[in-house]
């Protein structure tokens, strides 16, 4: 009996250490890092390609990347040659977004990371990035982490 209550404890102590849900949010953080990083990628390519970055679909809260003149890709489902399937955000209420103002020579890439202050790459100590456009949504967070062209900041 004494063994079993011991095993319990540690179990107990180990669960409450290795807080599973911060690990989860964890690894969502990260894998928004790494998919906006990915994205980042190919917008470079692209711009080496056209000499512009490619503009955004601004008609919807879901700020998206416009392939061309009538393509709009969806995060998550559309293939593009510059990456493949465009990365989608792991949580179904939130979304990314993407911004490229000034004719195409900049860029935006925004995303809700779950953790908020408590990633120490998060703007503005978890708050919302300085440079989120007006009506942008991240869904169902702040976009409070992004990357952009070399030419600007988050």
């Amino acid at each position: 009996m004494l063994v079993v209550a011991v095993l319990g404890i540690l179990a107990t102590a180990i669960v409450v250490f290795l807080n599973p849900a911060d690990q989860i949010k964890k690894a969502n953080d990260s894998k928004r890092k790494s998919d906006l990083s990915q994205i980042k990628n190919a917008l470079e390519t692209y711009y080496n390609d056209f000499g512009q970055y490619p503009a955004a679909d601004t008609g919807s809260q879901n700020y998206r990347i416009k392939a061309d003149a009538v393509t709009t890709l969806d995060w998550g489902t559309t293939q593009w040659q510059y990456i493949g399937t465009l990365p989608k955000d792991p949580s179904a209420s939130r979304n990314y977004i993407y911004y490229s103002p000034s004719g195409g020579q900049s860029y935006y890439l925004y995303a809700s990371l779950e953790r908020g202050s408590a990633d120490a790459q998060a703007c503005n100590g978890g708050s919302a990035c300085a440079n989120v456009p007006g009506g942008a949504s991240c869904g169902g967070g702040t976009c409070n982490y992004g990357i952009s062209s070399p030419n600007v900041s988050p």
